[in-house]
């Protein structure tokens, strides 16, 4: 009886070994398929902030900043197409 005891608990631990490995092979595989998209989050939301930030400059000091006035209206278009550019970003975090 003894012995059947002590294969049944070698079996129970290889089969535990078999499913850890498994479950590393799976993680390994899932890190894989992100592409390593760490770098994203990194990148939209300085990119968001600084569309936000152009607004808020342009509206409140634009007439003072010589490039900024030269550029008029399309400072809105440049701070909306930061925004959206780190919107499109964000599609790619996983």
């Amino acid at each position: 009886m003894p012995e059947s005891r002590v294969r049944k608990e070698a079996a129970k631990k290889k089969l535990a070994q078999q499913h850890h490995e498994a479950a590393e092979e799976r993680q390994k595989t899932a890190r894989l398929k992100s592409g390593g998209r760490d770098w994203v989050p990194w990148v939209f939301v300085p990119l968001a902030l600084l569309g936000v930030l152009w607004m808020v400059v342009w509206n409140l000091a634009g007439r003072m900043i010589p490039f900024m006035s030269a550029l008029g209206n399309w400072n809105l278009g440049i701070s909306v197409g930061l925004i959206i550019a780190s919107f499109f970003l964000m599609t790619l975090w996983k």
